[in-house]
């Protein structure tokens, strides 16, 4: 059994996360600004703080330790700073949950080595500063940097599944549904994606493994936006109505310009088997369109 704390476990993949530790018998904490409710109840700690107050944040966690930290919400390097400060010589190790966004769309399959966050020049700032993408970096690059535990940078691409929150896959179903149009940049671009319930998985074999430095966790396969829509369309029933560009709120949340996605070859050769996009994206996406007819 070993001690965890969890930033960012009450929802989509983080609380799939906790609920797999537990399943395992660890000893879960989760951290919270006690905004949401913890659906956890007793079966974990609950720490209620702002992670952003760094006085009350290094309060609330003085003289605690812990074996594993998994911090899914870290969106910039003054965040990861302030984590290095209050955890050195406190945690056996870190998990930092990143993303596919520290490469860049370009046409290439990416692997671990297309960022280096051990040589990128560290700017500070807060997460209003940065894009998603290059505040991540820079959360990469401090870890490395001040860290004085081990680190796990886990580059998933967009996670995706029924309860996801931010509801980037229901966009487009919900609007071919209801024969609103749809901004591309382009139909041909290739994506990776990854399931909720698998990210979660593999959070938690990156933080029982001995696994170190960058990691990207994908799905095996991809699609093209043009394939992703006509499996909408077919579980649908509907034709979409395809905008190129257009306003934001037409804008396709998947809208890249060129092939976007990673190989996950690392992972693989230290052990950790991938299932296949094809085989769960067609049921997510009849999933979704189901609970959206039924309303």
């Amino acid at each position: 059994m070993k001690k965890i704390l969890v930033l960012g476990g009450t929802r989509f993949f983080g609380s799939k996360l906790v609920e797999l530790l537990l399943k395992e018998n660890h000893e879960v904490t989760i951290v919270t600004r006690g905004m949401s409710e913890n659906p956890f109840g007793e079966a974990v700690g609950h720490i209620k703080v702002d992670r952003k107050d760094k006085e009350a944040f290094a309060s609330a966690l003085e003289n605690r330790t812990f074996d594993i930290v998994y911090d899914n919400i870290c969106y910039s390097p003054n965040e990861a700073k302030q984590l290095c400060d209050i955890f050195n010589g406190k945690i056996g190790k870190l998990v930092f949950t990143s993303t596919l966004s520290t490469y860049e769309a370009n046409g290439k399959p990416h692997d671990e080595g297309d960022f280096d966050p051990y040589s990128y020049g560290i700017v500070m700032g807060d997460t209003h500063e940065f894009t998603y993408g290059e505040g991540k970096r820079l959360a990469e690059a401090v870890f490395y940097k001040y860290a004085e535990f081990p680190v796990v940078a886990v580059r998933f691409p967009i996670v995706m599944g029924e309860d996801d929150y931010t509801r980037r896959l229901h966009f487009h179903v919900e609007r071919i549904i209801n024969n609103e149009p749809i901004g591309f940049v382009n139909m041909d671009a290739e994506m990776s994606f990854i399931q909720a319930t698998e990210a979660a998985r593999f959070l938690v074999w990156a933080g029982m493994e001995n696994v170190e430095g960058p990691i990207n966790a994908t799905a095996n396969g991809m699609i093209s936006l043009k394939n992703l829509v006509s499996l909408i369309e077919e579980k649908t029933g509907e034709r979409a109505k395809i905008a190129l560009l257009g306003t934001d709120e037409i804008r396709s949340p998947y809208a890249v310009p060129a092939t976007w996605y990673m190989k996950n070859d690392k992972a693989q050769q230290l052990g950790f088997s991938f299932s296949r996009l094809d085989d769960w994206l067609p049921g997510l996406v009849g999933q979704i369109t189901n609970s959206m007819t039924k309303q």
